[in-house]
């Protein structure tokens, strides 16, 4: 089949940009490595959209958070990742969360059900030297590809490290010592009820015990060309925040305000039945067999997790189905690379989408997946493109992308209201509603001024 765009990368932004182009009628060349004899230091699967990190889309409040926001927006665009997300859901409070096989199943077979949509297992070595070409590798682009990425780009891309957290068997997990319930007990979307995490809760001395093996315990080596690599502060792992002072952990991922342990109204704990911390899981998949830990993304070997986290209350016989890792991601300096329509300025028949143009999370990289597709479409079509309202969580992430951002400091980002354009007038404690509430009105806007096609 001839092509009227090549899309490099079957992740989410590379399986959005392609949904929404071949809907659109676009002959589409979507080219992913895994499948062809290749892998990444991360993925599992050779499934388009792999879920390689969190399974969680984090919050799907569109009222008060700008994650949830970004949900709403995408779901007014048809997005293939937000409908595929609300077949994989599984119960995670007020967050979307998935389980990842059902999902990466669903991507699969939506975009495998267009007609004019040629899905190849191959690796690409360099970029088109013509074409309309939307790149969109993430963060684990293969070398010789990054290679080429830099020769174009005259500079060299900035690095990072992601971290992935551990999952454990549900059935290995003893629930005479850990209990379910959702912080401050608010009840879950799906469910109906406060019911969603599985919570392992810590005395002080566990806490401080625990603690102190994050620090003694034996970690991955970094190889020479790791060594100053930094860590993106959103997959902070957990032993690196542990370093970052005793109490760290139970201001972040150990936090045990509101959570109340039925387990201990006992006099063995003369403080009552608030845990001094606690350890967070999170369902994994549909059977609920699996269960992710919260914020528990580690460079600890794999040995070392084993022993140190079956110190955990109620994870003693824990099993794991997945360790966790280390890898490093790359991306753009896109606020200098990148003009506004995500192109590179020296070659502008190539796009760059996800999270190798600097956005960070699975919602945020589908979203810039999303518009490189939009974008994409209108130029084929000889239209010209009109972007989001930088009002709106879409508008606001493209802008800091593609050039509002301060590019000597430039590093990941996850959507966030500091990117959108303030609200003074409006006092702190109505501001989150605020934003939401003008970016949907700003949404349908720019929806309805666009072609019909769209």
């Amino acid at each position: 089949m001839t092509h009227d765009v090549h899309i490099i990368g079957g992740g989410l932004a590379g399986s959005e940009a392609a949904w929404q182009l071949a809907r659109r009628g676009f002959a589409v060349r979507l080219s992913e490595m895994r499948g062809s004899g290749e892998r990444t230091p991360a993925h599992q699967t050779d499934g388009l959209a792999e879920l390689v990190c969190s399974n969680s889309f984090r919050s799907d409040d569109d009222e008060k958070n700008a994650v949830g926001l970004l949900h709403h927006e995408m779901r007014r665009c048809d997005s293939l990742i937000m409908a595929a997300a609300a077949k994989a859901q599984v119960p995670a409070g007020s967050a979307l969360a998935v389980d990842r096989d059902v999902f990466s199943a669903e991507v699969e077979a939506r975009l495998s059900e267009l007609p004019n949509l040629q899905v190849v297992r191959e690796r690409v070595d360099a970029l088109p030297e013509s074409g309309a070409t939307v790149v969109a590798t993430g963060p684990l682009t293969a070398e010789a590809l990054a290679a080429s990425i830099g020769r174009a780009t005259g500079a060299e891309s900035l690095a990072f490290f992601d971290a992935i957290a551990p999952i454990v068997y549900r059935e290995t997990i003893d629930m005479d010592v850990c209990w379910m319930a959702s912080r401050w007990d608010k009840p879950s979307k799906l469910r109906g009820e406060a019911k969603d995490y599985i919570n392992c809760p810590m005395t002080r001395e566990q806490y401080l015990a625990f603690h102190q093996g994050l620090l003694d315990g034996e970690k991955t080596a970094f190889k020479e060309w790791e060594a100053n690599t930094p860590y993106f502060d959103g997959c902070m792992p957990i032993e690196v925040m542990a370093e970052r002072g005793v109490d760290t952990l139970r201001f972040g991922p150990m936090k045990p305000v509101g959570l109340d342990n039925p387990h201990w109204a006992t006099p063995e704990h003369p403080n009552g039945r608030w845990p001094y911390a606690v350890v967070q899981l999170r369902q994994d998949n549909k059977l609920g067999t699996l269960w992710n830990m919260v914020g528990f993304q580690t460079k600890l070997k794999h040995a070392e997790q084993v022993r140190l986290f079956r110190t955990i209350p109620g994870l003693e016989k824990a099993e794991f189905a997945r360790l966790g890792g280390l890898h490093r991601n790359t991306f753009l300096n896109s606020p200098v690379l990148l003009d506004r329509q995500l192109r590179l300025k020296s070659a502008a028949h190539v796009r760059f989408a996800g999270q190798i143009t600097g956005c960070e999370g699975y919602v945020e990289s589908a979203a810039v997946g999303l518009m490189a597709g939009l974008m994409t479409a209108a130029e084929l079509a000889g239209r010209e493109w009109t972007a989001p309202p930088r009002t709106t969580a879409m508008g606001a992430l493209l802008s800091h992308i593609t050039g509002d951002a301060e590019a000597e400091s430039y590093q990941p980002m996850n959507v966030n209201f500091g990117l959108f354009p303030p609200l003074h007038e409006v006092k702190k404690k109505q501001r989150k509603e605020a934003y939401t509430a003008r970016a949907k009105q700003d949404i349908s806007g720019w929806l309805e001024s666009l072609a019909p096609a769209a």
